[in-house]
């Protein structure tokens, strides 16, 4: 199929190009015809995260553009794991790798198409690595590697005076053969991924011109960071993980949807397959009014909808308009629900003896801090359980009033709710 020609331009605009071997070099390669080119993620978690996002949207473009995908699950790289900057990874278990390697494939496989001219091809990499013996590895990888140029690898640097085992310290030979062996099985010449795996990229490019006489690219993308400069990422306390079961579709959307208004162009361009056109114009409306979230609310849609589809992203929306009351709340999945709830706060009751009063539960749930100001709220017209006024101080929930058989929603005023399980 024909490529197209601006597609390094385009990533350039969308700020997805952090560094890169010869960019004239690499601008030819993509408009002369389809570039294999390949992608990596070690299972080093249950699912991937926000970081690997940026990796998935990516290789979905240059698919998109006429290129051929070659997505590699680490499963022998995932053993070790690439170094970190906070210390020595606790090494997991073969099967525990091996099941979080299936994981990886499940959710990668959803990002590229796998029928077409270009169509991806999914690699692991335990498949030429496990039965390799460290003498052969020593011998036709490991001559290839000037240790002085290892340990000027800004992470490595970083962790001497820490310490860093052998095991993290070889990691750049694992990821660098990976490249020599896709280059030599598949005829595969660009690898990209993150900008803190630029040593690893140029790694590769090298050991295939040392070994091969080859020549390769590489291109590295930005680290996505929020406004104070501090990382998103699985370490940092508030993953955004891809799996649904990790994190709801509910509060993912929900995350997109609170992004700042001085990162919202940047997420646009980086996380969405609007146009330059749209983006630019989406933008505009959104400098002259930004009170109405707009840009905030399209990323929101397209993201969730890419990772979770269009079903869940309606949900979200839903559930969203249905606890600011503005929806109904009853039409809404349990499982839907119950993210929601989690993510605005939610307390547990044993119904054994009786579903406490509106009083009682508007206290326990911390949206008023006594019975007294309790009543004063319901005298003043500004409590709600699932989305209709109380009136009475004096009412008790029954059984029909269960939303999915479990669920209360109380809302003091209009934004301010919390949910209730009843069991």
């Amino acid at each position: 199929m024909p490529v197209d020609p601006t597609l390094l331009d385009d990533l350039e605009w969308r700020g997805l190009i952090a560094h890169s071997t010869d960019r004239d070099a690499l601008q030819a390669a993509l408009s002369e015809g389809s570039v294999r080119y390949y992608v990596g993620f070690d299972p080093t978690a249950p699912s991937l995260h926000m970081g690997n996002l940026v990796q998935l949207v990516t290789a979905r473009r240059l698919q998109l553009a006429g290129h051929t995908p070659y997505v590699l699950v680490g499963g022998a790289t995932g053993m070790i794991g690439d170094p970190k900057d906070s210390g020595e990874r606790t090494l997991n278990s073969l099967e525990t790798v091996k099941d979080w390697s299936e994981r990886v494939r499940r959710q990668v496989s959803a990002f590229v198409e796998f029928e077409g001219a270009n169509a991806a091809t999914v690699v692991n990499n335990y498949d030429w690595t496990s039965g390799l013996s460290t003498i052969d590895f020593l011998r036709d990888i490991g001559k290839h590697f000037p240790v002085n140029r290892m340990l000027g690898r800004e992470t490595v640097k970083r962790r001497l005076e820490s310490g860093i085992s052998y095991t993290e310290f070889s990691y750049v030979l694992l990821q660098s053969m990976d490249f020599l062996e896709l280059f030599r099985r598949h005829g595969v010449t660009l690898q990209f991924g993150g900008s803190d795996q630029w040593g690893n990229l140029t790694g590769g490019v090298e050991l295939i011109r040392r070994a091969d006489g080859g020549d390769a690219h590489a291109f590295a993308t930005p680290l996505i960071t929020k406004p104070d400069g501090t990382k998103y990422g699985k370490t940092e306390g508030d993953a955004l993980w891809l799996d649904a079961d990790m994190m709801p579709p509910y509060g993912f959307h929900q995350f997109w949807l609170n992004r700042e208004d001085d990162e919202v162009g940047q997420l646009l361009r980086i996380f969405t397959f609007l146009s330059r056109e749209e983006i630019e114009d989406l933008e505009a409306r959104h400098a002259e009014k930004p009170s109405l979230r707009e840009a905030q609310k399209v990323l929101a849609d397209e993201v969730t909808t890419l990772v979770h589809g269009a079903d869940e992203t309606e949900q979200a929306r839903a559930a969203a308009q249905a606890l600011f009351g503005t929806g109904d709340i009853t039409s809404l999945s349990a499982a839907t629900l119950a993210a929601a709830l989690g993510e605005a706060g939610a307390v547990d009751v044993d119904a054994s003896s009786g579903i406490p009063d509106v009083v009682e539960l508007l206290t326990l749930t911390g949206l008023v801090k006594s019975k007294g100001e309790a009543r004063r709220t319901i005298a003043e017209g500004g409590a709600y359980l699932n989305n209709v006024r109380v009136d009475d101080p004096e009412l008790v929930p029954t059984s029909s009033d269960l939303i999915g058989g479990s669920w209360l929603v109380l809302r003091r005023g209009k934004k301010r709710f919390a949910g209730v399980r009843v069991a």
